[in-house]
């Protein structure tokens, strides 16, 4: 587990401990999603971020033909590279980044994978450890590519290039005079 990516787990963990002591709701980590006997209030569950899992299904899923970690995937939406983030996280923001972005992110998977992704919790929370985890993401490269994951890259963008066609989607506005998009 990398140094940062620690940090992160402790300062979630005093954030939990924070809640649970202030006796609004209680969190942690439970072997199972089953029903809990008796009353116990408010439960969170915040499940245990794997990046290992979570590189495995940015590739799966088809995150990997939009967004690119160091250099591998595609360009159409912004690199997820985590040395370029915010030292500290709450993956909950990262969650609404990503509901935020949900009308474009969906057409873009519509128009690359025929429909739209979808994610588990779990999944979600696997995700997140990877995109945010720098050391998982130096070991990314080619060679974690599928087939199926190279194709998803080649997707039609109706006639233009995949920058030019997706750039209103992730905020590049072509300048009037330039054949290219700006790049921020």
């Amino acid at each position: 587990m990398n140094h940062h990516y620690g940090k992160a787990i402790i300062f979630i963990a005093a954030i939990v401990l924070a809640g649970a002591t202030a006796g609004q709701a209680t969190a942690g980590h439970v072997a199972s999603t089953a029903p809990l006997a008796g009353d116990h209030g408010t439960r969170l569950l915040m499940p245990l971020m794997n990046p290992e899992r979570g590189k495995k299904l940015f590739v799966s899923k088809g995150c990997v033909a939009c967004h690119a970690i160091n250099s591998v995937g595609g360009h159409d939406a912004p690199a997820m590279d985590a040395h370029q983030m915010h030292r500290l996280m709450n993956p909950f923001d990262f969650a609404a980044k990503m509901w935020n972005h949900a009308p474009a992110m969906i057409a873009a998977q519509e128009g690359a994978m025929g429909e739209q992704i979808h994610f588990t919790g779990d999944e979600l929370a696997d995700m997140i450890a990877f995109i945010h985890d720098d050391d998982a993401q130096h070991v990314f490269s080619e060679n974690d590519m599928t087939a199926a994951a190279r194709k998803m890259m080649h997707h039609d963008h109706g006639g233009k290039s995949a920058e030019t066609h997706h750039a209103p989607d992730i905020g590049h506005h072509p300048h009037p005079s330039a054949a290219q998009p700006h790049k921020h």
